[in-house]
C-alpha cells in the first residue's frame, strides 16, 4: 500500500479525488439522510401512550408511516452503498453497453427515490401534523428528524439524477456521426493502386495529347497522296 509522503501527495491520491467528486458527495449525503430517517424511527418511533403500555407509531399512531420510513430509508441506504462501490470500480468498466446500462439505471433509481421521498415527506408531515400533542412520552424528536431529513433527501436525489443525465448525454454514442467519421477514415486511407496490383489504370489524363492520339489511331489514318498512272503512248 502506497503511503503518501506529504499532504500534497495525500490530496492528489485517488481516494481523496474520489471523495471530492460531486457524485460521491451526493451519495454520501443521501446515505446519511437515509440512515437518520430509518434509525430514528426504528429506535424511538414506537412508543407507548400515557393511557396504554402498547407501543404505537409516534406519527399519528399510524404503523404504515413508520414502516414506510424505516423500509424506504434502509433500501435507500443500500442503494447509496451499492452505487458507491460501483463508482469506485467504475474505471475498470470497459464495456460500453454495461456502462450505459449502469448510467441509465442510476438515472432511473435517482429519479425514483426523489419522487418517493417527495411523496414520503408529504405523507410523514401530514401524519405528524395530525398527531395529538403530548400524546406520547417520547419520540417527538425522532419524528421531527424523520420528516426533516425526508425533505432534505429530495434535492439530493434530484441532483444525483441530474448528474446521471449529464453522464448519459455526454457519453451517448451518435450513430450518424460515427458512421461519417468511419467513412472519412476509409476514404482517407484508400491509396491508388500500385503497379503490382492486378488492375492497372492508365496514368495519363484523357485530355493528354498522347492519350488522344493513341486512342484514335486505329480509326483515323492520315490521307494518302494520289498516285499518278502512266498512260501508254498511242
Amino acid at each position: 500500500m502506497h503511503i503518501p509522503e506529504s499532504l500534497q501527495d495525500l490530496a492528489n491520491s485517488e481516494v481523496v479525488q474520489f471523495l471530492k467528486r460531486p457524485r460521491t458527495i451526493a451519495r454520501i449525503f443521501a446515505g446519511v439522510f437515509s440512515l437518520i430517517i430509518f434509525s430514528s424511527l426504528l429506535t424511538d418511533g414506537y412508543q407507548n401512550t400515557t393511557e396504554s403500555p402498547q407501543l404505537h407509531c409516534v406519527l399519528n399512531s399510524n404503523s404504515v408511516a413508520c414502516s414506510f420510513a424505516v423500509g424506504a430509508g434502509f433500501l435507500a441506504l443500500l442503494n447509496c452503498l451499492a452505487f458507491l462501490i460501483l463508482d469506485a470500480h467504475g474505471r475498470r468498466i470497459m464495456d460500453t453497453r454495461f456502462k450505459m446500462a449502469f448510467q441509465l439505471l442510476d438515472l432511473i433509481l435517482a429519479a425514483f427515490w426523489a419522487l418517493l421521498w417527495f411523496v414520503g415527506f408529504c405523507f410523514l408531515a401530514n401524519q405528524w401534523q395530525r398527531s395529538k400533542p403530548k400524546h406520547f412520552l417520547l419520540g417527538s424528536s425522532s419524528a421531527k428528524a424523520a420528516v426533516a431529513f425526508a425533505f432534505f433527501s429530495i434535492p439530493v436525489w434530484i441532483f444525483q439524477a441530474y448528474l446521471a443525465f449529464q453522464d448519459i448525454r455526454n457519453d451517448a454514442p451518435v450513430p450518424y456521426k460515427r458512421s461519417l467519421d468511419e467513412g472519412g477514415v476509409v476514404l482517407t486511407t484508400l491509396s491508388p493502386p500500385s503497379a503490382a496490383s492486378p488492375i492497372n489504370m492508365p496514368t495519363t489524363c484523357p485530355h493528354n495529347l498522347s492519350y488522344a492520339s493513341s486512342a484514335l489511331s486505329p480509326y483515323l489514318t492520315p490521307p494518302k497522296a494520289p498516285r499518278l498512272a502512266m498512260m501508254p503512248d498511242s
